[in-house]
């Protein structure tokens, strides 16, 4: 079969629209890793692009060494972990059991969980209510007001409704609880979901940087995109970082080829680079999982 020459011109513009698409999606992120790589002192001069011109590792070497970056590195790999792991768990139990017929008064209980989706109590109660209950300048602020997601309950609800009745019924047979066929039969059988949401709590606890702004005041809480924003947002404290590290006080002359601008993009490597690499290991979850938990038969 023959491609007229309009169907080759149209499928033409739509590449060519998509490697644009692509294009300006990447660039920023691939121009903020050329100039992290370069010293600050060439990129200052302008025409940093694509490659870096006078590759160093000066920057990364100033932001491993500053003490305040490792630690909110670590506090956010720790809030992620424990926040996506609590905030499944706890999702899939409230939706296994909001997926059950039988329970009494389940359409209220839906109605209750709908409500806060389209009305938001604001953030003046949100924080008088995270004070009342001792929660200021902890580490778990950043994870109990956040463990259970209604939107999430609701695709978990969904897949659950979607299992076939005798599955649970032959792991009743089997002496099997609740809590066991939800942990042992349900949830192993969930993966597409349990991954595809898994992932999008964890990138949401990742890039969240306003909790801890809002609640932490103890500069040793701090995740590592507050402590980012903070810098972007402040000359003063990435000159500090330079003062302090020891990299600039030992060797002097690299670290006049440090700048704001190349420790700002250095940082941001570094804050970003993490969860983007867990992309490619739960990518082929993505469509199954939410169209398998979002859609009903």
């Amino acid at each position: 079969m023959k491609i007229s020459y309009g169907e080759r011109m149209s499928s033409g513009v739509i590449y060519f629209l998509l490697a644009l698409l692509v294009f300006v999606t990447f660039y920023p992120f691939w121009n903020s890793a050329v100039i992290s790589f370069n010293t600050g002192s060439d990129t200052s001069l302008g025409g940093v692009t694509f490659w870096p011109r006078d590759f160093t590792f000066d920057n990364y070497e100033v932001v491993f060494q500053d003490k305040r970056l490792t630690q909110a590195f670590l506090i956010s790999i720790l809030r992620t972990v424990a926040g996506t792991l609590l905030s499944i768990i706890l999702t899939a139990i409230f939706a296994y059991g909001m997926s059950k017929k039988e329970l009494v008064g389940r359409k209220y209980y839906m109605i209750f969980c709908i409500i806060p989706l389209y009305f938001d109590g604001g953030l003046i109660p949100s924080y008088m209510l995270v004070r009342s209950l001792g929660l200021m300048n902890s580490f778990w602020v950043m994870i109990i007001p956040a463990l259970v997601s209604i939107w999430n309950m609701i695709v978990f609800r969904t897949f659950f409704q979607q299992l076939p009745d005798s599955l649970e019924e032959s792991a009743r047979m089997d002496g099997c609880g609740y809590w066991k066929t939800l942990f042992r039969i349900v949830l192993p059988i969930s993966g597409p979901v349990v991954a595809t949401l898994a992932l999008f709590t964890a990138v949401a606890h990742w890039n969240d940087w306003f909790t801890a702004t809002l609640y932490i005041s103890n500069a040793k809480l701090l995740p590592i995109q507050t402590l980012l924003q903070q810098i972007l947002s402040s000359n003063i404290m990435s000159e500090q970082m330079m003062q302090t590290s020891s990299a600039a006080q030992s060797h002097m002359a690299s670290a006049r080829t440090i700048t704001t601008k190349s420790l700002t993009m250095a940082t941001m490597m570094v804050a970003t680079i993490p969860i983007i690499l867990v992309y490619p290991f739960v990518q082929k979850y993505f469509v199954k999982g939410v169209m398998v938990g979002s859609l009903k038969e």
